[in-house]
């Protein structure tokens, strides 16, 4: 059984810092029942960040960050975070290298993941053909009419379909990597790391959405 996994966020220009930085903290804070949460000893979840080039972005509003890898340098990942934003709508959307390392990435991830308008990335992908998916409330509309093979699902954090999970806008990230949390290591092991980043979260049995 595996007890740790591989997470690369994917960062571009103009990414909405939430949809990343979410996700980020969530399972970088995550332990192991009684494990230290400042031990240096592996965690379940090592996350690192990853761009085209490898080379400093700058977020939303301004926030640099230099990301751990290029797309020609980067390891296996086990679960891969697709971030949007202004970035990933006006940009992303249209950048092949970006489309090609998702669609390859896919062939060996256990979760491929988005969080707001990344969801528009996976679409372009054509990973979300006959699949249930959320992104970001003002773009319900875009994702169903531009990509009539998913089915958009509303008003809701997250849907998981399958090694899939989306998310809604911004801050719904959290909930879908305390999702992943949950059914990778428990929910009380999710209540925990709740616990420790004092966010306020109701877990559910697990569902689809």
């Amino acid at each position: 059984m595996k007890q740790h996994w591989n997470v690369g966020i994917v960062l571009f220009d103009d990414v909405e810092v939430l949809d990343f930085a979410g996700p980020f903290e969530v399972l970088s804070v995550t332990t192991y029942p009684d494990q230290d949460p400042d031990t240096t000893a592996l965690k379940p979840f090592q996350v690192r960040t990853v761009s085209e080039d490898g080379t400093m972005i700058t977020a939303r509003n301004g926030l640099k960050v230099i990301p751990d890898f290029s797309f020609s340098n980067a390891p296996h990942f086990d679960i891969v975070i697709v971030p949007g934003g202004l970035g990933a709508r006006k940009r992303e959307l249209h950048n092949p290298h970006m489309i090609k390392w998702i669609q390859d990435r896919m062939q060996a991830v256990d979760f491929m993941t988005s969080v707001c308008t990344g969801a528009l990335l996976l679409a372009e992908a054509g990973l979300l053909d006959g699949k249930r998916a959320t992104t970001h409330w003002a773009s319900y509309d875009w994702l169903a009419d531009q990509y009539p093979a998913v089915e958009v699902v509303r008003d809701v954090k997250y849907v998981a379909d399958g090694s899939i999970v989306s998310s809604g806008g911004i801050s719904a990230g959290i909930h879908m990597a305390f999702y992943l949390v949950q059914q990778l290591l428990g929910v009380e092991v999710a209540r925990t790391t709740a616990k420790v980043m004092e966010y306020d979260i109701q877990f559910e049995p697990s569902s689809a959405t």
